[in-house]
Protein backbone atom coordinates (compact mmCIF):
# COMPACT_ATOMS: atom_id res chain seq x y z
CA UNK A 1 0.00 0.00 0.00
CA UNK A 2 1.04 3.82 0.03
CA UNK A 3 2.37 4.05 3.22
CA UNK A 4 4.81 1.03 2.42
CA UNK A 5 5.97 2.51 -1.17
CA UNK A 6 6.58 5.87 0.55
CA UNK A 7 8.77 4.41 3.00
CA UNK A 8 10.42 2.28 0.92
CA UNK A 9 10.96 5.18 -2.12
CA UNK A 10 10.73 7.53 -0.22
CA UNK A 11 13.16 9.88 -2.19
CA UNK A 12 11.71 8.37 -5.70
CA UNK A 13 9.62 11.05 -7.59
CA UNK A 14 5.56 10.13 -6.57
CA UNK A 15 3.90 13.21 -8.51
CA UNK A 16 4.73 15.54 -11.25
CA UNK A 17 2.67 17.87 -13.15
CA UNK A 18 5.04 19.98 -15.19
CA UNK A 19 5.96 22.58 -12.45
CA UNK A 20 5.96 21.08 -9.17
CA UNK A 21 7.17 17.54 -8.04
CA UNK A 22 6.86 15.66 -4.93
CA UNK A 23 8.74 12.26 -3.66
CA UNK A 24 7.16 9.74 -2.07
CA UNK A 25 8.46 10.68 1.07
CA UNK A 26 7.59 14.52 0.39
CA UNK A 27 3.76 13.29 -0.99
CA UNK A 28 3.43 10.92 2.67
CA UNK A 29 4.01 13.55 4.66
CA UNK A 30 1.63 16.49 3.02
CA UNK A 31 -0.88 14.01 3.53
CA UNK A 32 -0.60 13.41 6.96
CA UNK A 33 0.19 16.91 7.56
CA UNK A 34 -3.35 18.03 5.92
CA UNK A 35 -5.42 14.86 7.56
CA UNK A 36 -4.12 16.19 11.10
CA UNK A 37 -4.96 20.13 10.15
CA UNK A 38 -8.42 19.04 9.04
CA UNK A 39 -9.01 16.83 11.75
CA UNK A 40 -7.12 18.67 14.74
CA UNK A 41 -6.85 22.20 13.56
CA UNK A 42 -9.84 23.59 11.65
CA UNK A 43 -11.74 20.45 13.68
CA UNK A 44 -13.88 18.48 11.15
CA UNK A 45 -15.81 15.38 12.54
CA UNK A 46 -15.14 12.42 10.08
CA UNK A 47 -18.23 12.19 7.66
CA UNK A 48 -17.67 16.08 6.44
CA UNK A 49 -17.49 17.62 3.19
CA UNK A 50 -15.04 19.77 1.56
CA UNK A 51 -14.62 20.27 -2.98
CA UNK A 52 -11.59 21.20 -4.49
CA UNK A 53 -11.77 23.22 -6.96
CA UNK A 54 -8.49 23.50 -9.16
CA UNK A 55 -6.10 23.10 -11.63
CA UNK A 56 -4.68 19.95 -12.55
CA UNK A 57 -1.72 20.05 -9.96
CA UNK A 58 0.13 17.63 -7.70
CA UNK A 59 -1.96 19.53 -4.40
CA UNK A 60 -5.28 17.83 -6.39
CA UNK A 61 -3.61 14.48 -5.40
CA UNK A 62 -2.35 15.34 -1.76
CA UNK A 63 -5.28 17.27 -0.65
CA UNK A 64 -7.99 13.89 -1.61
CA UNK A 65 -5.99 11.44 0.04
CA UNK A 66 -5.22 13.69 3.12
CA UNK A 67 -8.87 14.65 3.05
CA UNK A 68 -9.76 10.86 2.84
CA UNK A 69 -7.02 9.69 5.77
CA UNK A 70 -9.03 12.59 7.70
CA UNK A 71 -12.32 10.85 7.20
CA UNK A 72 -14.03 13.36 4.70
CA UNK A 73 -15.88 13.45 1.68
CA UNK A 74 -13.96 15.11 -1.43
CA UNK A 75 -16.02 16.72 -3.73
CA UNK A 76 -13.49 17.84 -7.21
CA UNK A 77 -15.87 20.30 -8.73
CA UNK A 78 -15.89 20.68 -12.51
CA UNK A 79 -13.96 24.01 -13.15
CA UNK A 80 -16.02 24.46 -16.18
CA UNK A 81 -19.16 24.62 -14.71
CA UNK A 82 -20.88 28.34 -14.91
CA UNK A 83 -20.50 30.17 -11.67
CA UNK A 84 -24.00 29.64 -10.38
CA UNK A 85 -23.35 25.85 -10.61
CA UNK A 86 -20.06 26.05 -8.87
CA UNK A 87 -22.24 27.63 -5.71
CA UNK A 88 -24.99 25.01 -6.44
CA UNK A 89 -22.35 22.06 -5.96
CA UNK A 90 -20.07 23.48 -2.75
CA UNK A 91 -24.05 24.56 -1.10
CA UNK A 92 -25.73 21.20 -1.98
CA UNK A 93 -22.44 19.21 -0.68
CA UNK A 94 -22.08 21.08 2.25
CA UNK A 95 -18.51 21.63 2.25
CA UNK A 96 -16.85 22.59 5.11
CA UNK A 97 -13.37 24.04 3.10
CA UNK A 98 -13.10 25.14 -0.57
CA UNK A 99 -9.56 24.61 -1.94
CA UNK A 100 -8.37 26.44 -5.01
CA UNK A 101 -5.74 27.90 -7.09
CA UNK A 102 -5.20 31.13 -8.73
CA UNK A 103 -7.14 30.71 -11.51
CA UNK A 104 -10.43 30.03 -9.86
CA UNK A 105 -9.37 32.34 -6.66
CA UNK A 106 -11.82 35.17 -7.11
CA UNK A 107 -14.53 32.56 -8.68
CA UNK A 108 -14.53 30.88 -5.16
CA UNK A 109 -14.36 33.76 -2.99
CA UNK A 110 -17.72 34.86 -4.49
CA UNK A 111 -19.32 31.16 -4.30
CA UNK A 112 -18.73 31.25 -0.25
CA UNK A 113 -19.28 34.65 -0.08
CA UNK A 114 -22.82 33.84 1.55
CA UNK A 115 -21.87 31.47 3.17
CA UNK A 116 -20.09 31.55 6.49
CA UNK A 117 -19.54 27.78 7.29
CA UNK A 118 -17.26 27.84 3.98
CA UNK A 119 -13.78 28.11 4.46
CA UNK A 120 -11.03 29.21 1.60
CA UNK A 121 -7.38 27.75 1.26
CA UNK A 122 -5.76 28.85 -1.82
CA UNK A 123 -2.71 26.55 -2.73
CA UNK A 124 0.45 27.95 -2.91
CA UNK A 125 2.37 29.63 0.01
CA UNK A 126 -0.47 29.61 1.67
CA UNK A 127 -1.07 26.12 1.79
CA UNK A 128 2.69 25.44 2.11
CA UNK A 129 3.17 27.70 4.81
CA UNK A 130 0.36 26.12 6.45
CA UNK A 131 1.19 22.52 6.48
CA UNK A 132 4.64 23.48 7.34
CA UNK A 133 3.12 24.97 10.75
CA UNK A 134 0.96 21.87 11.51
CA UNK A 135 2.63 18.94 13.96
CA UNK A 136 2.69 15.90 12.48
CA UNK A 137 0.85 13.29 13.92
CA UNK A 138 1.47 9.55 13.70
CA UNK A 139 -1.66 7.79 11.14
CA UNK A 140 -4.25 6.00 12.79
CA UNK A 141 -5.54 3.64 10.71
CA UNK A 142 -8.48 2.51 12.74
CA UNK A 143 -9.60 5.86 12.72
CA UNK A 144 -12.95 6.12 9.93
CA UNK A 145 -12.21 6.41 6.47
CA UNK A 146 -13.72 9.29 4.16
CA UNK A 147 -13.82 9.18 0.18
CA UNK A 148 -14.82 11.19 -2.79
CA UNK A 149 -17.97 12.11 -3.74
CA UNK A 150 -18.64 12.70 -7.30
CA UNK A 151 -21.57 15.22 -8.93
CA UNK A 152 -22.52 13.59 -12.05
CA UNK A 153 -22.38 15.54 -15.12
CA UNK A 154 -25.20 17.01 -14.86
CA UNK A 155 -26.33 16.99 -18.85
CA UNK A 156 -29.97 16.04 -18.06
CA UNK A 157 -30.86 18.10 -14.86
CA UNK A 158 -29.33 19.65 -11.85
CA UNK A 159 -26.09 16.98 -10.70
CA UNK A 160 -26.54 15.20 -8.29
CA UNK A 161 -23.33 13.93 -5.57
CA UNK A 162 -22.54 10.08 -5.55
CA UNK A 163 -21.04 8.54 -2.85
CA UNK A 164 -19.59 5.31 -3.35
CA UNK A 165 -19.56 3.10 0.22
CA UNK A 166 -16.35 4.09 1.64
CA UNK A 167 -14.05 1.45 3.41
CA UNK A 168 -14.47 1.32 7.17
CA UNK A 169 -11.38 3.00 8.74
CA UNK A 170 -8.12 4.12 6.74
CA UNK A 171 -6.32 0.87 6.83
CA UNK A 172 -8.72 -0.79 4.59
CA UNK A 173 -8.75 2.48 2.14
CA UNK A 174 -4.78 2.30 1.67
CA UNK A 175 -5.70 -1.34 1.22
CA UNK A 176 -8.63 -1.10 -1.08
CA UNK A 177 -6.43 1.60 -3.43
CA UNK A 178 -3.83 -1.17 -3.83
CA UNK A 179 -6.09 -3.53 -4.67
CA UNK A 180 -8.41 -1.92 -7.06
CA UNK A 181 -5.29 -1.15 -8.70
CA UNK A 182 -3.87 -4.42 -9.26
CA UNK A 183 -8.02 -5.43 -10.70
CA UNK A 184 -7.37 -3.39 -13.82
CA UNK A 185 -3.51 -4.61 -14.11
CA UNK A 186 -2.23 -1.03 -12.36
CA UNK A 187 0.51 -2.73 -11.01
CA UNK A 188 2.31 0.26 -10.73
CA UNK A 189 5.26 -0.52 -13.31
CA UNK A 190 6.56 2.93 -14.67
CA UNK A 191 4.62 5.99 -14.69
CA UNK A 192 0.66 7.07 -14.68
CA UNK A 193 -0.05 10.18 -17.41
CA UNK A 194 -3.44 12.02 -16.40
CA UNK A 195 -4.95 13.52 -19.80
CA UNK A 196 -8.03 14.33 -18.78
CA UNK A 197 -9.61 16.69 -16.12
CA UNK A 198 -9.06 15.88 -12.40
CA UNK A 199 -11.88 16.90 -11.18
CA UNK A 200 -13.28 13.05 -13.54
CA UNK A 201 -13.57 10.22 -10.93
CA UNK A 202 -11.57 8.20 -14.08
CA UNK A 203 -8.66 9.77 -14.69
CA UNK A 204 -8.61 10.89 -10.78
CA UNK A 205 -8.93 7.91 -9.42
CA UNK A 206 -6.86 5.42 -11.90
CA UNK A 207 -4.00 7.30 -10.88
CA UNK A 208 -4.44 7.18 -7.59
CA UNK A 209 -4.36 3.23 -7.65
CA UNK A 210 -1.62 2.96 -9.86
CA UNK A 211 0.06 5.24 -7.70
CA UNK A 212 -1.30 3.02 -4.32
CA UNK A 213 1.08 0.29 -6.29
CA UNK A 214 4.44 2.50 -6.53
CA UNK A 215 3.85 4.05 -10.16
CA UNK A 216 4.54 8.22 -10.05
CA UNK A 217 1.64 10.18 -11.71
CA UNK A 218 2.62 12.63 -14.77
CA UNK A 219 -0.31 14.91 -14.43
CA UNK A 220 -0.83 17.01 -17.67
CA UNK A 221 -2.44 20.47 -17.23
CA UNK A 222 -4.38 20.25 -20.18
CA UNK A 223 -5.36 17.73 -23.35
CA UNK A 224 -2.88 18.38 -26.22
CA UNK A 225 -2.74 15.49 -28.52
CA UNK A 226 0.76 16.12 -29.68
CA UNK A 227 2.22 17.12 -26.35
CA UNK A 228 0.62 13.95 -24.83
CA UNK A 229 2.15 12.10 -27.34
CA UNK A 230 5.68 13.58 -26.58
CA UNK A 231 5.32 12.68 -22.93
CA UNK A 232 4.57 9.20 -23.36
CA UNK A 233 7.42 8.94 -25.69
CA UNK A 234 10.44 11.07 -24.10
CA UNK A 235 8.69 10.20 -20.31
CA UNK A 236 8.39 6.41 -20.89
CA UNK A 237 4.81 6.47 -20.16
CA UNK A 238 3.50 2.68 -18.66
CA UNK A 239 0.20 3.84 -17.88
CA UNK A 240 -2.65 6.54 -19.32
CA UNK A 241 -6.54 7.04 -19.49
CA UNK A 242 -8.02 8.18 -22.42
CA UNK A 243 -11.60 8.75 -23.83
CA UNK A 244 -12.98 8.51 -27.44
CA UNK A 245 -12.76 12.25 -28.01
CA UNK A 246 -8.83 11.76 -27.20
CA UNK A 247 -8.77 8.61 -29.76
CA UNK A 248 -10.46 10.44 -32.54
CA UNK A 249 -8.11 14.13 -32.26
CA UNK A 250 -5.07 11.44 -31.98
CA UNK A 251 -6.11 10.16 -35.31
CA UNK A 252 -6.66 13.36 -36.87
CA UNK A 253 -2.82 14.18 -36.79
CA UNK A 254 -0.96 13.78 -39.63
CA UNK A 255 -0.30 10.63 -41.40
CA UNK A 256 3.54 11.75 -40.53
CA UNK A 257 3.67 12.53 -37.41
CA UNK A 258 1.39 9.17 -36.48
CA UNK A 259 3.85 7.14 -38.52
CA UNK A 260 6.70 8.53 -36.07
CA UNK A 261 5.11 8.00 -32.88
CA UNK A 262 6.60 4.53 -31.02
CA UNK A 263 6.46 3.99 -26.72
CA UNK A 264 7.52 0.34 -26.31
CA UNK A 265 7.21 1.51 -22.66
CA UNK A 266 3.47 2.04 -22.76
CA UNK A 267 1.97 -1.58 -21.58
CA UNK A 268 -1.56 -0.29 -20.98
CA UNK A 269 -4.29 2.31 -22.42
CA UNK A 270 -7.44 2.27 -20.24
CA UNK A 271 -10.30 3.92 -21.74
CA UNK A 272 -14.16 4.64 -20.98
CA UNK A 273 -16.50 6.69 -19.94
CA UNK A 274 -18.10 7.40 -23.24
CA UNK A 275 -19.50 5.09 -26.42
CA UNK A 276 -16.34 4.51 -29.03
CA UNK A 277 -16.62 4.01 -32.83
CA UNK A 278 -15.53 0.04 -33.38
CA UNK A 279 -13.58 2.33 -36.42
CA UNK A 280 -11.96 4.53 -34.39
CA UNK A 281 -11.13 1.56 -31.87
CA UNK A 282 -9.91 -0.44 -34.76
CA UNK A 283 -7.66 2.31 -35.89
CA UNK A 284 -6.16 2.57 -32.31
CA UNK A 285 -5.29 -0.96 -31.98
CA UNK A 286 -3.74 -0.88 -35.44
CA UNK A 287 -1.49 2.01 -34.55
CA UNK A 288 -0.85 1.54 -30.92
CA UNK A 289 -1.10 -2.56 -30.96
CA UNK A 290 -3.32 -4.51 -28.50
CA UNK A 291 -2.68 -2.71 -25.09
CA UNK A 292 -6.26 -1.00 -24.68
CA UNK A 293 -8.10 -1.88 -21.94
CA UNK A 294 -11.93 -1.01 -21.68
CA UNK A 295 -13.98 -0.83 -19.52
CA UNK A 296 -17.94 0.17 -18.47
CA UNK A 297 -19.38 1.18 -15.25
CA UNK A 298 -20.07 4.95 -13.61
CA UNK A 299 -19.33 6.83 -10.80
CA UNK A 300 -22.05 5.03 -9.11
CA UNK A 301 -20.67 1.55 -8.91
CA UNK A 302 -16.85 2.13 -10.67
CA UNK A 303 -15.46 -0.48 -13.03
CA UNK A 304 -18.29 -2.90 -13.65
CA UNK A 305 -16.77 -5.17 -17.20
CA UNK A 306 -13.52 -5.38 -18.69
CA UNK A 307 -12.32 -5.97 -22.16
CA UNK A 308 -8.83 -6.44 -23.34
CA UNK A 309 -7.86 -5.52 -27.14
CA UNK A 310 -7.76 -9.55 -28.09
CA UNK A 311 -11.34 -9.41 -26.91
CA UNK A 312 -12.61 -7.00 -27.98
CA UNK A 313 -11.81 -8.06 -31.74
CA UNK A 314 -13.26 -11.13 -31.82
CA UNK A 315 -16.36 -9.06 -30.37
CA UNK A 316 -16.10 -5.85 -31.57
CA UNK A 317 -18.39 -3.47 -29.64
CA UNK A 318 -19.08 -5.17 -26.20
CA UNK A 319 -17.69 -3.74 -23.72
CA UNK A 320 -16.42 -6.91 -22.07
CA UNK A 321 -17.61 -8.99 -19.14
CA UNK A 322 -18.39 -8.35 -15.46
CA UNK A 323 -15.73 -8.50 -13.17
CA UNK A 324 -15.65 -11.18 -10.53
CA UNK A 325 -17.38 -8.76 -7.98
CA UNK A 326 -20.57 -8.04 -10.31
CA UNK A 327 -22.83 -9.56 -12.25
CA UNK A 328 -24.65 -7.62 -15.15
CA UNK A 329 -27.92 -8.67 -16.83
CA UNK A 330 -30.74 -6.82 -18.49
CA UNK A 331 -34.01 -5.77 -16.87
CA UNK A 332 -37.61 -5.83 -18.97
CA UNK A 333 -40.38 -2.93 -18.48
CA UNK A 334 -41.80 -5.21 -15.77
CA UNK A 335 -38.92 -5.82 -13.84
CA UNK A 336 -38.17 -8.98 -15.38
CA UNK A 337 -34.79 -10.65 -16.23
CA UNK A 338 -34.48 -10.50 -19.70
CA UNK A 339 -32.90 -13.84 -21.62
CA UNK A 340 -29.50 -13.29 -23.19
CA UNK A 341 -29.73 -11.14 -26.39
CA UNK A 342 -32.87 -9.09 -25.10
CA UNK A 343 -32.60 -5.32 -24.96
CA UNK A 344 -33.04 -3.80 -21.45
CA UNK A 345 -32.44 -1.83 -18.90
CA UNK A 346 -28.37 -2.96 -17.50
CA UNK A 347 -28.36 -3.83 -13.77
CA UNK A 348 -25.10 -4.82 -12.07
CA UNK A 349 -25.40 -6.85 -8.64
CA UNK A 350 -22.64 -6.73 -6.23
CA UNK A 351 -21.65 -9.65 -4.82
CA UNK A 352 -19.56 -7.87 -1.44
CA UNK A 353 -22.09 -4.70 -0.81
CA UNK A 354 -26.25 -4.48 -0.13
CA UNK A 355 -25.59 -0.61 -0.80
CA UNK A 356 -22.35 -0.07 -3.03
CA UNK A 357 -23.70 3.75 -3.24
CA UNK A 358 -26.22 6.21 -2.79
CA UNK A 359 -26.99 9.75 -4.08
CA UNK A 360 -26.64 12.75 -1.41
CA UNK A 361 -29.23 14.38 0.36
CA UNK A 362 -31.66 12.18 -2.19
CA UNK A 363 -32.83 8.74 -0.58
CA UNK A 364 -35.91 9.05 -3.42
CA UNK A 365 -33.52 8.75 -6.28
CA UNK A 366 -31.44 6.16 -4.42
CA UNK A 367 -33.47 4.15 -3.77
CA UNK A 368 -35.27 3.98 -7.75
CA UNK A 369 -31.75 3.00 -8.70
CA UNK A 370 -31.81 -0.14 -6.56
CA UNK A 371 -34.08 -3.07 -8.14
CA UNK A 372 -33.11 -5.23 -4.74
CA UNK A 373 -30.46 -5.15 -2.39
CA UNK A 374 -27.18 -4.88 -4.41
CA UNK A 375 -28.31 -4.55 -7.59
CA UNK A 376 -28.83 -1.04 -9.16
CA UNK A 377 -28.81 0.51 -12.48
CA UNK A 378 -26.70 3.96 -14.01
CA UNK A 379 -29.53 4.13 -16.52
CA UNK A 380 -27.88 2.39 -19.31
CA UNK A 381 -29.53 0.12 -21.86
CA UNK A 382 -28.49 -3.04 -23.47
CA UNK A 383 -28.25 -6.23 -23.53
CA UNK A 384 -25.93 -9.51 -22.34
CA UNK A 385 -24.89 -12.60 -24.59
CA UNK A 386 -25.19 -16.04 -23.51
CA UNK A 387 -21.61 -15.99 -23.04
CA UNK A 388 -21.87 -12.87 -20.95
CA UNK A 389 -20.50 -10.27 -22.98
CA UNK A 390 -22.45 -7.05 -22.53
CA UNK A 391 -23.58 -4.59 -25.57
CA UNK A 392 -24.69 -1.03 -24.50
CA UNK A 393 -27.44 0.31 -26.49
CA UNK A 394 -27.43 3.81 -24.71
CA UNK A 395 -28.40 5.70 -22.07
CA UNK A 396 -32.24 5.60 -20.99
CA UNK A 397 -32.13 9.09 -20.76
CA UNK A 398 -31.58 9.60 -24.02
CA UNK A 399 -33.86 7.59 -26.28
CA UNK A 400 -36.14 8.87 -28.95
CA UNK A 401 -38.89 7.21 -29.14
CA UNK A 402 -40.51 8.00 -32.54
CA UNK A 403 -44.41 6.66 -33.45
CA UNK A 404 -44.21 4.45 -30.37
CA UNK A 405 -40.77 2.76 -31.54
CA UNK A 406 -37.70 2.93 -29.31
CA UNK A 407 -34.43 4.39 -31.16
CA UNK A 408 -31.13 4.64 -29.57
CA UNK A 409 -28.52 7.48 -30.65
CA UNK A 410 -25.87 5.74 -30.00
CA UNK A 411 -26.25 2.84 -32.85
CA UNK A 412 -27.16 6.48 -35.03
CA UNK A 413 -23.84 8.05 -34.30
CA UNK A 414 -21.35 4.95 -34.52
CA UNK A 415 -22.67 4.78 -38.31
CA UNK A 416 -22.37 8.90 -39.04
CA UNK A 417 -18.88 9.00 -37.65
CA UNK A 418 -17.33 6.46 -40.38
CA UNK A 419 -18.62 8.80 -42.76
CA UNK A 420 -15.24 10.33 -44.41
CA UNK A 421 -16.64 13.79 -44.22
CA UNK A 422 -17.76 13.30 -40.29
CA UNK A 423 -15.58 14.13 -37.34
CA UNK A 424 -18.01 13.94 -34.77
CA UNK A 425 -22.10 13.30 -34.59
CA UNK A 426 -24.47 13.71 -31.37
CA UNK A 427 -27.92 12.70 -31.75
CA UNK A 428 -31.30 13.56 -30.59
CA UNK A 429 -35.29 13.92 -30.77
CA UNK A 430 -36.63 17.21 -31.93
CA UNK A 431 -40.39 17.54 -32.01
CA UNK A 432 -42.77 16.06 -34.64
CA UNK A 433 -46.46 16.84 -34.80
CA UNK A 434 -47.49 13.34 -36.16
CA UNK A 435 -44.46 10.86 -34.40
CA UNK A 436 -43.95 12.64 -31.40
CA UNK A 437 -40.52 12.59 -31.71
CA UNK A 438 -38.23 12.52 -35.05
CA UNK A 439 -34.06 11.91 -35.44
CA UNK A 440 -32.19 14.91 -35.80
CA UNK A 441 -27.97 14.93 -35.94
CA UNK A 442 -25.76 17.49 -35.38
CA UNK A 443 -22.24 16.50 -36.82
CA UNK A 444 -19.00 18.34 -36.47
CA UNK A 445 -17.16 18.23 -39.69
CA UNK A 446 -13.55 17.36 -40.42
CA UNK A 447 -11.05 19.74 -41.24
CA UNK A 448 -11.83 20.09 -44.85
CA UNK A 449 -15.32 19.48 -45.12
CA UNK A 450 -17.62 21.97 -46.10
CA UNK A 451 -21.37 21.99 -45.06
CA UNK A 452 -24.02 21.96 -48.15
CA UNK A 453 -26.74 20.72 -49.10
CA UNK A 454 -25.24 18.24 -51.45
CA UNK A 455 -23.04 16.84 -48.30
CA UNK A 456 -26.38 16.63 -46.40
CA UNK A 457 -28.02 14.29 -48.77
CA UNK A 458 -24.42 12.36 -49.47
CA UNK A 459 -24.54 11.52 -45.12
CA UNK A 460 -28.33 10.63 -45.10
CA UNK A 461 -27.20 7.78 -47.77
CA UNK A 462 -24.79 6.82 -46.20
CA UNK A 463 -26.83 6.23 -43.21
CA UNK A 464 -29.49 4.49 -45.25
CA UNK A 465 -26.78 2.01 -46.14
CA UNK A 466 -26.57 0.92 -42.48
CA UNK A 467 -29.09 1.38 -40.94
CA UNK A 468 -32.96 0.86 -40.82
CA UNK A 469 -34.87 3.47 -42.63
CA UNK A 470 -36.65 4.66 -39.24
CA UNK A 471 -33.57 5.27 -37.82
CA UNK A 472 -31.53 7.74 -40.29
CA UNK A 473 -31.86 11.07 -39.38
CA UNK A 474 -35.07 13.18 -41.11
CA UNK A 475 -31.73 16.23 -41.72
CA UNK A 476 -28.45 17.32 -40.48
CA UNK A 477 -27.56 20.82 -38.27
CA UNK A 478 -23.86 21.45 -39.18
CA UNK A 479 -22.10 22.47 -36.13
CA UNK A 480 -18.37 24.18 -36.08
CA UNK A 481 -17.52 22.51 -32.89
CA UNK A 482 -20.03 19.79 -30.94
CA UNK A 483 -19.93 20.49 -26.49
CA UNK A 484 -18.60 18.37 -25.36
CA UNK A 485 -17.45 17.06 -22.21
CA UNK A 486 -13.56 16.97 -21.40
CA UNK A 487 -14.72 13.32 -20.31
CA UNK A 488 -16.59 12.86 -23.46
CA UNK A 489 -19.50 12.75 -23.31
CA UNK A 490 -22.02 14.97 -25.09
CA UNK A 491 -23.86 17.90 -23.32
CA UNK A 492 -26.68 16.72 -25.44
CA UNK A 493 -29.37 19.41 -23.76
CA UNK A 494 -27.51 22.38 -25.47
CA UNK A 495 -28.59 20.74 -28.97
CA UNK A 496 -31.23 19.81 -28.80
CA UNK A 497 -33.27 22.58 -26.03
CA UNK A 498 -33.53 24.84 -29.12
CA UNK A 499 -35.97 22.73 -30.68
CA UNK A 500 -38.54 22.05 -27.22
CA UNK A 501 -38.51 25.06 -25.91
CA UNK A 502 -41.87 26.04 -24.75
CA UNK A 503 -42.86 22.42 -25.50
CA UNK A 504 -43.77 19.33 -22.68
CA UNK A 505 -41.22 16.67 -23.67
CA UNK A 506 -42.08 12.89 -24.00
CA UNK A 507 -38.47 12.18 -22.41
Amino acid sequence: MLLDVARSRADSVALDDGVRTRTFGEMLDRCLRFASFLRHDMGLAPGGHLSLLMGNRVEGIELLLGAMMAGQWVTPVNWHLAEEEIAYVVEDSGAKLLLTDGRYAEVAARVVADRQETAVIEVGDGLDALLDAVSPRALDLEAPAGGNMIYTSGTTGRPKGVKRAAPPNVGELLVQHERLGQNIALDGVGPHLITGPMYHAAPLMFAVYDNANGAPIRIMPRWDEREALAILVEEEIAHVHLVPTMFVRLLRLPEEERAAFAAPALRQVLHGAAPISPVVKRRMIEWWGPILLEYWGGTEGGVNTLIDSQDWLAHPGSVGRALPAFEVFAVGEGGERLPPGEVGDLYCHSRVSDRPFEYHGDPEKTERAYLAPGTFTIGDVGSVDEEGYVWLADRRSNMIISGGVNIYPAEIEQVLVEHPAVADAGVFGIPDEEWGESVKAAIELREGASASDALEAEILAFAREHLAGYKVPRSIDFEDRLPRHPSGKLYIRRLKDRYWVGRERRI
